[in-house]
């Protein structure tokens, strides 16, 4: 059986042990080299915060339908709210993916100046009032999105090490960033489904980086390039998933690598995840690390804005592309 992602411990972050330190370095390149995936364990979310957004998750998603498309995540044009059962279609399967979510982030005033000026993906939140207590509900997603907003800065931190940056390198794109948390349901497939089902089918994320929190039901899967075949990751509690998107691959000139998973739920339960999609400030210029590219070695990708990016990748992804979108995908 072929071996899946790796599971690093983090904890030489919050250490001066430099010598742990370069381990903790090497072992992330070499995972985002290989896979593009790997879990982090001791990365500092309490496991009582990642307990407490999971309860919360299924609380919300106990709601009567009728209940969840008043917060339709379509209204509004803040990239917030409830996304419906099957809305997604990533292998363009006569049905769509199995699974409803709940659009999050960080809580803009409509007064702010990046809502003002329409940046990608700024804008106030919703709360669910119906749920069984939506004080509690919107404290424990705030602090969430928070918590893991520091992580991915923490992890951005390290990820400029493993590229011979200082480690200070992604603080500007850091900033007001583009991070959206999303809340996950996927409804256990039927025994008599079609072996197409999916939970969500094979994709690519196409930020910077991902940070999934999981339940223990599993059905997560990443494609092994070496044996050609999908491998499980595993739930290992208190662990978080991270993945590099294809943002980070073409950045990096294709040294990282965005890779394909997929959750296919069998198990006859609920499955529920939190994946946390952190995609940097959306005036930031992406272009090619010139710890990327060898001696005589040309960019693949030309320049472009994180807001430029997403928008992009959200036209081709909910099907409004009208062809332009696509063009930023193709090497030079």
């Amino acid at each position: 059986m072929a071996l899946g992602p790796p599971i690093i411990d983090f904890c030489p972050f919050f250490t001066d042990d430099n010598t742990a330190r370069a381990t903790l370095v090497t072992q992330i390149r070499e995972a985002c080299q290989e896979f593009g995936f790997f879990q982090l364990q001791n990365h500092g979310i309490p496991e009582q915060l990642q307990a407490e957004v999971l309860r919360q998750c299924e609380k919300f998603f106990t709601l009567p339908i009728e209940t969840k498309k008043r917060y339709n995540k379509d209204d509004g044009g803040f990239n917030r709210g409830y996304e419906c059962l099957r809305a997604q279609n990533f292998e363009k399967s006569a049905e769509g993916d199995l699974k409803e979510g709940f659009y999050l982030g960080q809580d803009l005033p409509l007064d702010d100046p990046y809502v003002q000026a329409h940046k990608f993906s700024q804008g106030p939140n919703k709360y669910p009032e119906e749920v069984e207590d939506p004080g509690l509900f919107r404290r424990t997603v705030d602090q969430y999105h928070d918590a893991l907003s520091t992580l991915a800065r923490n992890i951005l931190s390290v990820m400029a090490e493993t590229l011979g940056l200082e480690r200070t390198f992604f603080d500007e794109f850091c900033h007001h960033p583009v991070a959206i948390l999303r809340l996950l349901h996927y409804p256990p497939q039927a025994p008599d489904a079609s072996e197409l089902e999916r939970g969500i089918g094979a994709h690519m994320d196409f930020g910077a980086i991902t940070i999934l929190l999981q339940d223990s039901i599993g059905g997560l899967q990443v494609w092994n390039r070496s044996s050609k075949e999908w491998v499980d990751i595993q739930p290992t509690p208190g662990a978080v998933v991270v993945n590099t998107g294809n943002m980070m691959m073409r950045w990096t000139n294709d040294r990282y690598i965005s890779n394909l998973h997929r959750v296919i739920n069998k198990t006859g339960n609920e499955r529920y995840s939190v994946p946390f999609f952190f995609s940097g400030n959306p005036d930031y210029l992406l272009q090619c690390l010139e710890t990327c590219k060898s001696p005589g070695e040309q960019a693949k990708y030309p320049p472009i804005t994180v807001g430029e990016w997403m928008t992009g990748r959200y036209a081709d992804t909910y099907g409004t592309s009208k062809g332009k979108a696509v063009q930023d995908l193709v090497c030079v």
